[in-house]
């Protein structure tokens, strides 16, 4: 690969990942991977994920993955069970998310 290109590969790679996965300490609980969550979740409410996060909280098993999803102006929260795969939740995300 030429420099040029590896330079632009390395950009697009980071630029595609600008945020990670909070909560990665509960991964080893989620019976469903994270890739699957994201199509689930893009599935309830189509748009951009601009953050994830794996999280211990009521409702179902009690670990979910939640992203904030981006369409136009618009952000939903979008919660999948991190053991089921089920919906949780998907509301717009109010002016103080938590």
């Amino acid at each position: 690969m030429k420099p040029r290109h590896a330079v632009a590969f390395a950009i697009l790679l980071v630029a595609s990942n600008a945020f990670a996965l909070t909560g990665e300490e509960y991964l080893p609980q989620a019976k469903l991977l994270l890739t699957s969550a994201r199509t689930l979740a893009l599935k309830a409410y189509p748009g951009k994920i601009i953050s994830e996060e794996l999280e211990q909280e009521a409702g179902g098993s009690g670990l979910r993955y939640s992203f904030v999803i981006r369409h136009r102006q618009a952000k939903h929260e979008v919660g999948i069970d991190a053991k089921t795969g089920e919906l949780l939740e998907n509301s717009i995300e109010g002016a103080h998310p938590d």
